[in-house]
C-alpha cells in the first residue's frame, strides 16, 4: 500500500481548482444577497440538524466508544511512523498545538456564556432542569463539559489517527482521501478522492473565516468595554488585517519556528490567566468546584448522550446537535493537523492524549470561568446577574468583578487573538497540503496565499454582508457535517481494516 501521486503545481491539482472556484462562487452570491443566502443555508442547516439529529448523536457515540475501544486493545501498541519512529516535537509543544488548533479561541468565547446560558435558560435548559436552581447549576456546569470533552475530541482523534496511520505507516499521501485507501483503493485518487479534499478545504476554510470574522467583532466589543474603543467595522477590519499579518508570519517561519512557538505562548498565558483567576477569584473553593464539575459530567454523560425521548428539545437540537455538527465540520482540519504533528506516537499514547489531556485542561477552564460567572450570578453580583445581554462580553463582564480586572482583561483580549492566530495559521497549512494532493513541502507562498486568503474572506463578508453574510457562511459549515458524518463512519471502518492488517503483519513470524 504504497501509492504517492506525482506532484503537480498547485494550481493544476484539481482539489485546488475545485475548492478556489466554488469558494470565490459562495463569497460572491453572499455579497450579492447576503439575506437570501443567509436564509436559504440557515433553514438548510437548522433542517439538517432536526431531520438527522439521531444519526448525529449515534455516530457521534459510536466514535467515542471506538476511540476508547482501539485504545485499550493490542493495535494501541502500534507506532505512527513504524517501530523506530521517533517524536518530532516535545510532549508539551505537542499537547500546546493540538488544544490551541482544536479549541482554544471557543473556550475563550463561551467558557463563561454557555453555562450561564443553561443555568439561566437562556436558551433552554439541559434535561429540562428547572433553571435557576442548584440541579440547574450542577447541570449546566457537566453539559458545558459534556460539548467540550470526549465526543468531540473522539472526532478528532479518529481523523488524526486515521491519517496518522495511512500516510506514516503506509506511506499515501497526507490528505484526507488517504483514510479511504481500504475501502476505495485506486479509486481514492480519482473523482471521490477529489470530492473528499474539496468538501474538506470548504469547510476549513470557511470555518476559519467566519472564526476570523466573529472573534474579530468580540476582541472589537471587549476592547470598546475596556478601554472605550470605538466598535465599530473600521475596528473589526484593523482585528482582522492584525491578525492575518501575524498568521502569515507564522506560516512562513513554519510549523516548528511559528504554530509551535505561538502555541506554547497560548498554552502559557492559558494557564496564568486560569491561575490568576483561580486564586482571585475562588481559592480553596475552586478544588471542590471542580470535583462536582467533573461529577455532574460523568454522572449526566450517558443521559445527554441519549437520542430517544428527548423532551428538552430546545437545548438538545439547538446545542448538542449544534455542537456535534459544528465540531464535525471541523474535524478534517483539527484532525489532519493534530496527525501532522504526531509521528512517533503510539497509537495509544496518541489517544490516551488526545481525549483525555484537552478534556482535563476543559475541566480547569471551564471550572475557573463558568464557575466564577455563575457564582455571581447565583449571588447577584456584577454585569452577568442582570442576565445574558451579550455573549461576547460574558467573559469581560465575569473578570470586571476581580481585582486587577484590566490587566486580566487585556491578557484575555490577547489571548482570544493569538488564539485566532494559530487557527489560522495551522490551518492555512493544513490547506496546503490538501489542495496538493498532500505534499506537506511545498514552497512558501502557497501556505501565504491560503491564511491571506481566508482572512480576506472575513473582511469582504464584514465589509459587504455585516452579520448575516457570516451567519450564512457559518451555516455552510453545519451544513457541510451531513456528508461528513458518513465520511468518519465509513472512516472508522477503514481504520479498524487498516490497524488490523498492520497488527497481523507486526506479530507473523
Amino acid at each position: 500500500m504504497k501509492v504517492q501521486p506525482s506532484h503537480k503545481s498547485p494550481i493544476r491539482h484539481p482539489v485546488f481548482f475545485l475548492s478556489s472556484a466554488l469558494a470565490m462562487l459562495m463569497i460572491i452570491g453572499t455579497l450579492l444577497s447576503p439575506d437570501s443566502a443567509s436564509t436559504f443555508i440557515d433553514s438548510t442547516k437548522t433542517s439538517i440538524i432536526s431531520s438527522f439529529d439521531s444519526l448525529f448523536a449515534i455516530i457521534c457515540n459510536l466514535i467515542v466508544i471506538l476511540c476508547l475501544a482501539i485504545m485499550v486493545s493490542p493495535w494501541g501498541n502500534i507506532r505512527l511512523g513504524g517501530s523506530q519512529a521517533e517524536p518530532e516535537f516535545s510532549t508539551l509543544s505537542w499537547l500546546s498545538m493540538l488544544f490551541a488548533a482544536g479549541m482554544g479561541i471557543g473556550l475563550m468565547f463561551w467558557s463563561v456564556a454557555e453555562p450561564a446560558a443553561y443555568y439561566t435558560g437562556w436558551f433552554g435548559t439541559p434535561l429540562n432542569v428547572l433553571k435557576s436552581t442548584e440541579e440547574a447549576a450542577q447541570l449546566a456546569m457537566g453539559s458545558t463539559l459534556f460539548h467540550w470533552g470526549l465526543h468531540p475530541w473522539s472526532l478528532y482523534a479518529l481523523v488524526g489517527l486515521s491519517v496518522a496511520f495511512f500516510c506514516f505507516n503506509r506511506q499515501l499521501p497526507f490528505t484526507i482521501r488517504s483514510t479511504f485507501y481500504p475501502l476505495l483503493k485506486d479509486k481514492t485518487w480519482g473523482w471521490m478522492g477529489h470530492t473528499v479534499d474539496v468538501l474538506a478545504v470548504i469547510a476549513a476554510l470557511f470555518g476559519l473565516a467566519t472564526s476570523l470574522g466573529l472573534g474579530a467583532k468580540q476582541a472589537s466589543s471587549g476592547l470598546s468595554y475596556l478601554f472605550s474603543f470605538p466598535d465599530t467595522l473600521s475596528t473589526q477590519l484593523f482585528i482582522i488585517v492584525g491578525v492575518t499579518l501575524l498568521a502569515t508570519i507564522s506560516v512562513i517561519r513554519g510549523l516548528k519556528s511559528g504554530v509551535k512557538v505561538l502555541s506554547n505562548i497560548n498554552l502559557a498565558l492559558a494557564l496564568l490567566l486560569m491561575l490568576a483567576v483561580i486564586v482571585l477569584g475562588h481559592g480553596w473553593s475552586f478544588i471542590p468546584l471542580m470535583t462536582d464539575t467533573a461529577n455532574a459530567y460523568l454522572q449526566n454523560i450517558v443521559p445527554l448522550s441519549d437520542w430517544i425521548g428527548r423532551e428538552d428539545d430546545t437545548f438538545y437540537h439547538g446545542w448538542t446537535i449544534f455542537y456535534w455538527a459544528w465540531w464535525i465540520s471541523w474535524s478534517p482540519f483539527v484532525g489532519l493537523f493534530i496527525a501532522r504533528i504526531s509521528k512517533g506516537r503510539t497509537v495509544r499514547a496518541f489517544l490516551v492524549s488526545v481525549l483525555f489531556v484537552p478534556t482535563l485542561l476543559t475541566l480547569f477552564w471551564m471550572s475557573t470561568f463558568g464557575g466564577l460567572g455563575l457564582s455571581q450570578i447565583q449571588a447577584e453580583v456584577g454585569e452577568l446577574s442582570l442576565g445574558l445581554s451579550n455573549v461576547s462580553l460574558a467573559l469581560f463582564q465575569a473578570l470586571q468583578q476581580l481585582p486587577m480586572a484590566e490587566w486580566l482583561s487585556l491578557v484575555a483580549v490577547i489571548l482570544v487573538l493569538l488564539f485566532f492566530v494559530t487557527s489560522s495559521d495551522s490551518g492555512s497549512l493544513v490547506i496546503d497540503n490538501i489542495v496538493t494532493g498532500g505534499h506537506t513541502d511545498n514552497p512558501t507562498q502557497y501556505r501565504v496565499f491560503w491564511s491571506v486568503m481566508s482572512g480576506l474572506i472575513a473582511a469582504v463578508l464584514l465589509f459587504g454582508g455585516g452579520e448575516k453574510a457570516l451567519q450564512a457562511l457559518q451555516a455552510v459549515t453545519i451544513t457541510i457535517s451531513l456528508p461528513f458524518l458518513i465520511l468518519l463512519l465509513l472512516m472508522s471502518v477503514s481504520l479498524c481494516l487498516g490497524l488490523k492488517a498492520a497488527w497481523t503483519e507486526s506479530t507473523q513470524p
